[in-house]
């Protein structure tokens, strides 16, 4: 029993110091990474333009690497994948209707991450706060995703199997 408490304390003791030396790491290299930090530690500026500006910040992955293009890069092709004049604007409504729900989703992120970290920083903040904050945040997030991901559902049912094929290979999706 002596044995497994002296194990735990090292442990605790042990972590305890390495902790803070691992937070400086990421901390140092989220930054070396964007070279940009902002006045909220979870967010770079990066971050913040894209979520002002419904950028999709790789939320579509699963959806682009699988043959469901995105509206946005769909119209950056539209030339190269022939799109029909009906497609042009039915992709682009899409995308209209993607950013009006995206950009108050990433507003609300901002806000709710800035308000997290000041009732940090203030000390104003317990783990009932706390769980229903970081709950907040992720739902936003959750929403945030599902709106790239469902205009990526969309696009593709507007698209033939070659216009498709043809994003693919834009994209680099492909192994030609």
């Amino acid at each position: 029993m002596r044995f497994r408490s002296s194990i735990a304390v090292l442990a605790l003791v042990t972590g305890a110091t390495t902790l803070p030396l691992r937070a400086q790491e990421h901390e140092h290299e989220h930054e070396a990474d964007t070279g940009q930090a902002s006045d909220i530690p979870a967010l770079t500026q990066q971050d913040i333009q894209n979520l002002e500006t419904g950028a999709g910040m790789g939320f579509g992955e699963p959806a682009e690497l699988n043959h469901y293009p995105g509206p946005k890069h769909v119209l950056e092709h539209a030339e190269d994948l022939a799109l029909t004049e009906e497609q042009h604007e039915a992709v682009g409504a899409i995308r209209a209707s993607m950013l009006e729900k995206a950009i108050p989703l990433g507003e609300k992120i901002i806000e709710a991450e800035r308000t997290l970290n000041r009732r940090f920083e203030h000390g104003h903040i317990d783990a009932e706060a706390l769980a229903e904050m970081t709950g907040e945040i992720a739902a936003l997030y959750g929403k945030l995703r599902y709106t790239h991901l469902a205009a990526h559902l969309a696009t593709q049912e507007l698209l033939t199997e070659e216009q498709i094929a043809t994003y693919d290979r834009l994209r680099g999706y492909t192994s030609e």
